[in-house]
């Protein structure tokens, strides 16, 4: 059950809301049709339904609203716009992506591919989908968590007679199990074919909710359909009839040999084929458009090992039909009476703002799948691994470059080496991409402000930042040795230092990348950060720091040792000093305060978009 009560979007400056004191409800077992015309408010609405919208009202599913639901992709699935994702990522890859964000096994993205008969494109890009195909994914999308409400906004734009057919059948065989649908559409005819109750709506306002049946008489004209081989000759017949009696007809010709006649009656279109001699198939009132019958809907196997279910909307298991029922007892009435004013709580319309809640359940699984589910790791790994070579062996040949700046592939004029770059690169993409091609369903806000997330994004992107240096350190030495033999790399003898300054030079550039783009938005702005570091933060740091100290911190680990409840060997004393030493250096001091300052603007920006209720 589906309640909507009170909806009013945040007035625009001089002009009225797009959506004013809208009061509807959806039932469970049923399709219901939001009609209106564009611009009427529609999407608006179920953003409003759906909390990514600020305003007024409330929206109750099965009893509760959407921020008090604890996994609301599993309760509701929605459709808004088209496919969240990469365009270079495949469909299969997408789907387990929002597995993992749902919360549900990742096998169940291959069954929804059974269910939605696109199977055969799991493995094609995003990018390469056609309209209806691309629609069919977002159904998948929608249907992933199997849950008891579908709200989709204009499922059936653009697409075939064909495709429309199979996407109301589907939405009918999801009624049927108990789950409740909602799709908003401008077409009046379509609402009354497909929908059991249609709710209009005029400039946001509520104009009439009513059955299909009442719908389709009251609201649409009455025509008589006619079917024969002699479609043209009857037609001048009727206009022929029409003129010499001055009664206004409309006839209007339709494919498959099929006439739709206005402003008359069977009896008259009927009898005027007599006369004539025309031979006539069919002959029938309606009040709306009458279809080939849709195509069955594909059977589908459910889960990895189970038989094959009779229909699609079966895969669903009994999730929309159990859970439905349950609740529709209790929910009876609720609308009408809030309508009334006489519901508790009904005249108070809590105020409703964009919402930032949500987030994977299991966001390392997440995090793994958005990472390479695109060529773009491989593909930087590549090209920083071959930058990095070339740089090395010219560093190599020079003579006059340091053992640890050859084995980085770190000229003098580049602020960062290229494996830094490259870290920072892939840091700035695991929110940029977030941003870019939001993969999150859409009930869950732009982008959730999680700490699973971000601790995910950061675990990942440092374990990728010291893969990336490893192979770029590798690279660089095993060309040295190719081209000049073993003389230009000689064996270090305190290698931990290095190694561990190192690091920390590529897992900060990642966590940069990372944080900036968390924070602005945009992965252009993490790579900015990134080069920010040694190009506008170092200088300044040179700076301030410039001179001699009045008090040397000499003997620092020591002392550190001393404090410390385990004592640790004295051999740890070089590390900690090493490790000082590093952070006392510009680049490290730079890297360790734009970290800092990072962290601390994502946390306001998180702490600022909390919703209050």
């Amino acid at each position: 059950m589906l309640q909507a009560i009170g909806l009013t979007s945040r007035p625009r400056r001089h002009l009225p809301p797009l959506v004013d004191d809208l009061t509807f409800e959806a039932r469970p077992g049923a399709v219901t049709a939001l009609l209106g015309d564009e611009g009427s408010g529609k999407t608006t609405a179920l953003r409003l339904m759906l909390e990514l919208e600020p305003g007024r009202g409330v929206t109750y599913f099965r009893g509760r609203p959407l921020h008090r639901i604890p996994h609301p992709s599993r309760e509701v699935g929605v459709l808004l716009g088209d496919v969240p994702g990469n365009p270079a990522r495949t469909v299969r890859g997408q789907l387990r992506m929002l597995c993992a964000a749902a919360g549900v096994p990742a096998a169940r993205a291959d069954a929804v591919l059974e269910v939605v008969g696109i199977a055969g494109l799991r493995d094609e890009r995003l990018g390469s989908l056609s309209l209806g195909m691309d629609r069919r994914v977002a159904l998948a999308a929608a249907l992933l968590a199997d849950p008891c409400t579908l709200l989709l906004d204009q499922p059936c734009a653009g697409l075939s007679p064909r495709d429309r057919g199979w996407m109301h059948t589907l939405l009918r065989g999801h009624a049927a199990l108990g789950g409740a649908v909602l799709f908003t559409t401008d077409d009046a005819k379509e609402a009354a074919r497909s929908a059991d109750r249609v709710v209009s709506i005029d400039r946001g306002r509520l104009v009439a909710d009513q059955d299909a049946a009442e719908f389709a008489r009251t609201r649409l004209r009455p025509r008589v359909a006619v079917r024969t081989p002699h479609a043209a000759r009857l037609a001048d017949v009727l206009n022929r009839e029409a003129r010499a009696g001055q009664r206004p007809v409309e006839i209007v010709e339709e494919a498959g040999n099929r006439l739709a006649v206005f402003g008359s009656s069977c009896a008259e279109v009927g009898e005027a084929a007599f006369r004539h001699g025309v031979l006539v198939h069919q002959l029938a009132d309606e009040t709306g458009d009458t279809r080939e019958p849709a195509a069955a809907v594909p059977a589908a196997r459910t889960g990895s090992g189970g038989g094959d279910a009779t229909a699609a909307p079966a895969t669903q298991a009994a999730g929309p039909a159990t859970a439905a029922a349950g609740a529709a007892g209790a929910d009876a009435g609720r609308p009408a009476a809030a309508a009334a004013g006489t519901w508790p709580g009904a005249d108070r319309r809590p105020a409703s703002a964009v919402r930032r809640v949500g987030g994977p359940l299991r966001p390392l699984r997440y995090e793994l799948l958005r990472v390479f589910g695109t060529a773009a790791p491989a593909l930087t790994a590549a090209a920083v691994v071959c930058v990095s070579a070339v740089l090395a062996v010219l560093l190599a040949r020079a003579g006059h470059g340091p053992r640890h700046r050859v084995l980085a592939g770190w000229p003098e004029l580049l602020p960062l080496p290229p494996a830094a770059l490259g870290a920072g690169l892939l840091g700035a993409l695991a929110f940029g991409e977030e941003y870019r091609y939001p993969a999150l369903a859409a009930d869950r806000g732009t982008v959730p402000r999680r700490l699973g997330l971000l601790a995910a994004k950061l675990g990942v992107g440092a374990a990728l930042a010291l893969g990336l240096g490893a192979l770029a350190v590798a690279g660089d030495a095993a060309a040295v040795q190719l081209v000049f033999g073993g003389g230009p790399l000689r064996t270090p003898e305190h290698w931990a230092v290095p190694a561990a300054s190192w690091a920390g030079l590529l897992v900060g550039c990642a966590w940069a990348g990372i944080l900036a783009s968390g924070v602005f938005r945009s992965a252009t702005a993490g790579i900015a950060a990134v080069l920010a570091v040694p190009v506008g933060v170092v200088p300044l740091l040179r700076e301030v720091l410039h001179g001699p100290s009045a008090y040397p911190v000499a003997g620092l680990a020591a002392r550190l040792r001393s404090l410390a409840w385990a004592q640790w060997p004295p051999e740890a004393d070089r590390m900690v000093t090493g490790a000082l030493r590093v952070m006392a250096q510009p680049v490290g001091a730079a890297l360790a305060l734009s970290l800092m300052v990072l962290l601390c603007a994502y946390g306001f920006t998180g702490l600022r978009s909390r919703v209050r209720w």
